[in-house]
């Protein structure tokens, strides 16, 4: 018998996830997203990717502000869920994760137990990993340490930038949800403790300051901070007084005496230099503009 599954996510990434279980017959009995906040210039109301996906499929939708709240609490418990599946959510209070009889799944974007934490498919590209994945586990205590049931990879090209991992991810992340799932509902499948790995990578939140570009670093290092993070918040530098940040680029390994962070222009490219080399900008936004080619750019530009 399949089983009545409370899903919880919030953005475009965990809504293949909850489209795909429903493709698979199970029962969402409600979908728990984060309030609609406002948006944009005019700030209208603007609601979750995850709600807009469970409004065109008619089902029982839960935004609750505080996941502590007695009220909404008792609002889950009686759904009789027999599992709850989160992906790309906030964190839960043990008194939610521990409510259904099978527990709670979670779906990450990293092949744990490296990269725990809010941002691993940046930090996976910024450090130049070759593959990375996704992971499913059983929620627990500690934020991504429970017991891992399933894996799957996925290789990153030298020219792949988070984008590109970010929508294969979303992609195989859905298939891998209801592979977790089905394999919950038989009762059949594996655990993999863990808390005795010491040595792992981490993956804390992105700020404005670890965006910022480091001219002193390798060029290869450079050049994936650059695609760890674009498009958005997308890696910046200073070029002309003004904050520029660096969209598209080339990596070029070489020889020169210029100085770390040397700007040089020629008619249809922005070349910043850097220990080993220098990256060719191809696409940017300088402050106060907005985002084209670093050539269309370069045609009307008059340095201040």
């Amino acid at each position: 018998m399949l089983k009545k599954i409370i899903f919880m996510g919030t953005p475009e990434f965990a809504v293949p996830c909850l489209e795909k279980l429903l493709e698979a017959g199970y029962d969402i009995v409600g979908v728990i997203t984060a309030p609609d906040k406002p948006a944009g210039r005019g700030k209208k109301l603007k609601m979750s990717a995850v709600k807009e996906f469970a409004l065109s499929k008619n089902l029982n939708i839960l935004q609750p502000t505080n996941l502590k709240n007695a009220d909404f609490q008792a609002e889950l418990k009686a759904l009789e869920a027999d599992i709850q599946v989160v992906v790309a959510f906030r964190m839960l209070p043990e008194a939610v994760w521990n409510m259904p009889p099978l527990g709670s799944i979670n779906l990450h974007a990293s092949l744990l137990p490296n990269y725990r934490g809010a941002a691993p498919i940046n930090w996976a590209i910024i450090n130049g990993e070759k593959e990375t994945g996704v992971s499913t586990f059983f929620l627990q205590h500690e934020i991504d340490t429970g017991k891992i049931i399933f894996r799957e990879k996925v290789a990153i090209k030298e020219d792949d930038y988070l984008d590109v991992i970010y929508e294969k991810l979303m992609t195989v992340g859905a298939q891998l949800i209801v592979k977790t799932v089905n394999a919950v509902n038989s009762g059949e499948y594996p655990q993999e403790a863990q808390d005795h790995i010491t040595d792992i990578k981490h993956a804390p939140k992105i700020f404005k300051e670890t965006c910022k570009i480091d001219w002193n670093k390798d060029v290869s290092d450079v050049y994936n901070h650059i695609r760890g993070l674009s498009p958005y918040p997308a890696a910046w530098t200073h070029f002309d007084e003004k904050t520029f940040k660096i969209f598209k680029a080339k990596k070029h390994i070489s020889t020169h005496n210029n100085q770390n962070g040397f700007v040089e222009l020629t008619k249809e490219s922005i070349n910043f230099y850097c220990k080993n080399g220098f990256i060719e900008v191809t696409e940017m936004q300088i402050q106060g503009k907005k985002r084209m080619k670093t050539a269309d750019f370069l045609r009307g530009y008059k340095a201040s």
